[in-house]
C-alpha cells in the first residue's frame, strides 16, 4: 500500500510545466460562463424536471431545486477556491491528486470519468426523446425500435428489462456530430455553445413568460403530495429523493475546472465562470419547475419531453411555439452535450499526463491543437451508451457520483487549508470549515437518498477502475517513476 497516497508537490507558478501540453488559451470569463451554462441547462430541466416531480415529489420539486441549488453553492465555492490554487487541467481529480494523494485522485478521476460519460448519454436521450416529438408534430414518425433504448429499468430497483428496441440512433448520431466538432478545435466549440447557450436561454424565459398565464393553482395542491407508505415515494421523503436526482440538473459547473488550460487567466476566470454559471442556472430552474408543475399535472410530466407536454396543454393556437421551442430545446440540449464531452477529453488527457491512463491519451495533435485519442474514445463511449439505455437508467448514476465527487472536493479545500496556508488564493471560501463540512455532510445524505440500482451501478464502476489502477496506473504513474 506504500504510495497510494502520494501526493504531487504544490508550485507557486504552475505555468510553465503546464504550456507544453500546448492547448491554445482562447478562453475568458464570459467564455466560461457560458460553457457552464451551456453544460447545466440541459436534460435536468428538460427532461429529469418532469420525472422526478411524476415520481418521488409533485409540486415540491420546487423545493427540490433550492435544496440542490443550496448544495451545489457549497460545492462551487470550494471549486472556486481549488481552481485559483491550482489552475490546471484535470479539474477535481488535480485537486485531490495535490491534497489527498494519487489513489484517491484515481478514484474521483475515474468517478468523473462516470460522471461526463454517462451525463453525456442521458442529455443525447433526451436530445432524442424532443427530436422525435418534433418530427411527429410534423407527420414524421420514426419507430419506437430505432429511436428507444433497448434497456430500461424492470420492477426491481437493480434489475432491467429488456424493450424490445434495437437502438436509439438520433441520440447515437447527435453524438458523433459533436465528437467530430470537439476533435476540431476549443475555438470552433466554444463558438457553437455561445449561439446555443443565447438560443437555450431565450427559449426558457419564454416558456416561463408565457407558460405563467396558463397556470393552474390547483395543480400545486397539495403542493407537498402525501407519501404513499414507502421511502421516496412523496412527502418529504420524496422530496429529498426528488433532490438527489434534480441535482443531475447542476451537473456542469465544474466542467468549467477542467478547461484551465484552454483558459487566458484561470485564476481569476475559472472561479468567475463556476459561480456565475451555477447562480443563473439555479434562478432559471426553479422558476421553470413552478411553471411546468402549475401548467400541467405532474402525474403526467414522467415522459422524455416533459416541457412538450406542458407546451401541447396550452392549447393549439401555439403549435408554432411548440414547434420553435422543441428546436431551441434540441440545440440547447446539444450543448449540454457537447460540454460534457469536451470535459470528459480533458480528464483522460490531465489522467495520462500522469501515466495512470496510456499516454495515447494525452497526446495532442500538431494542427487541431486537440486530445484526438481521447476525444474518440469519448465519442466512441457515449454513443455507446446512449444507444443503449434510458434515462432513468443512467440520471441517478450520475447524480450520486456527482454527489461524491463535490464531498471530496469539499474536503480538499479544508485539507489544502492545512497543509498549504502559505500559497496565495484569488479566491478563498468564506466560512472555513463550517462551509466544507455542510458540503461534505449535505453530499453524503443526499446519496444515501438514491435507489440501491443507482449504488449497484456505481459500486460496479468502482470495481472496474481498481482493476485497472492496480493492473495498469499504478505501475506506470510517474509520480511513483518520475524516469
Amino acid at each position: 500500500m506504500k504510495g497510494l497516497f502520494q501526493r504531487k508537490v504544490m508550485k507557486t507558478s504552475f505555468v510553465d510545466v503546464e504550456e507544453r501540453h500546448q492547448l491554445k488559451r482562447h478562453l475568458k470569463a464570459p467564455h466560461l460562463v457560458m460553457i457552464g451554462i451551456g453544460a447545466i441547462i440541459g436534460a435536468g430541466i428538460f427532461v429529469i424536471t418532469g420525472q422526478a416531480a411524476a415520481l418521488y415529489a409533485g409540486p415540491s420539486i420546487v423545493i427540490s431545486f433550492v435544496l440542490a441549488a443550496i448544495i451545489c453553492t457549497f460545492a462551487g465555492l470550494c471549486y472556486a477556491e481549488l481552481a485559483s490554487l491550482i489552475p490546471i487541467a484535470g479539474g477535481s481529480y488535480s485537486y485531490t491528486y495535490f491534497a489527498l494523494g494519487e489513489f484517491p485522485a484515481w478514484i474521483i478521476g475515474w468517478s468523473v470519468c462516470a460522471q461526463y460519460l454517462i451525463s453525456a448519454s442521458t442529455v443525447a436521450v433526451g436530445w432524442s426523446g424532443y427530436l422525435v416529438s418534433l418530427l411527429k408534430d410534423l407527420g414524421i414518425h420514426i419507430a419506437d425500435v430505432f429511436a428507444k433504448a433497448p434497456f430500461s429499468y424492470s420492477s426491481s430497483e437493480v434489475g432491467w428489462e429488456w424493450t424490445g428496441a434495437w437502438f436509439n440512433i438520433p441520440a447515437m448520431i447527435l453524438v458523433l456530430f459533436l465528437g467530430f466538432l470537439i476533435s476540431i478545435g476549443i475555438r470552433a466549440a466554444a463558438h457553437f455553445n455561445n449561439v446555443m447557450v443565447f438560443v437555450k436561454l431565450l427559449t426558457v424565459l419564454i416558456f416561463i413568460i408565457l407558460g405563467a398565464a396558463f397556470v393552474n393553482t390547483a395543480n400545486w395542491t397539495p403542493f407537498i403530495p402525501e407519501n404513499t407508505g414507502t421511502f421516496g415515494d412523496f412527502g418529504w421523503s420524496g422530496i429529498f429523493r426528488a433532490t438527489g436526482v434534480v441535482f443531475f440538473a447542476y451537473i456542469g459547473f465544474d466542467t468549467v475546472s477542467t478547461l484551465a488550460q484552454d483558459s487566458v487567466r484561470p485564476q481569476r476566470d475559472i472561479p468567475k465562470g463556476i459561480l456565475g454559471s451555477l447562480f443563473l442556472c439555479s434562478v432559471a430552474y426553479i422558476a421553470t419547475a413552478l411553471v411546468l408543475v402549475g401548467v400541467v399535472h405532474y402525474s403526467m410530466l414522467n415522459v422524455p419531453d416533459p416541457m412538450a407536454v406542458a407546451l401541447n396543454a396550452m392549447g393549439s393556437k401555439f403549435f408554432w411555439f411548440k414547434f420553435i421551442i422543441k428546436i431551441a430545446i434540441l440545440a440547447g440540449l446539444a450543448t449540454v452535450v457537447l460540454v460534457q464531452m469536451l470535459g470528459q477529453s480533458r480528464m483522460f488527457l490531465a489522467i495520462s499526463k500522469d501515466g495512470l491512463l496510456p499516454k495515447t491519451f494525452s497526446h495532442v495533435h500538431h494542427q487541431t491543437k486537440t486530445p484526438l485519442f481521447s476525444s474518440f474514445i469519448t465519442t466512441i463511449v457515449v454513443a455507446t451508451i446512449a444507444g443503449l439505455f434510458s434515462v432513468e437508467v443512467l440520471a441517478q448514476l450520475v447524480s450520486l457520483t456527482t454527489l461524491f465527487i463535490f464531498a471530496i472536493v469539499c474536503l480538499g479545500v479544508w485539507v489544502l487549508r492545512h497543509t498549504h496556508p502559505e500559497f496565495q488564493r484569488t479566491f478563498k471560501v468564506p466560512l472555513v470549515p463550517l462551509i466544507p463540512i455542510l458540503g461534505i455532510l449535505s453530499c453524503i445524505a443526499e446519496m444515501c437518498m438514491l435507489s440501491l440500482g443507482a449504488w449497484a451501478q456505481l459500486l460496479g464502476w468502482m470495481a472496474l477502475g481498481f482493476v485497472i489502477y492496480f493492473s495498469y496506473s499504478r505501475r506506470h504513474s510517474k509520480i511513483r517513476n518520475p524516469s
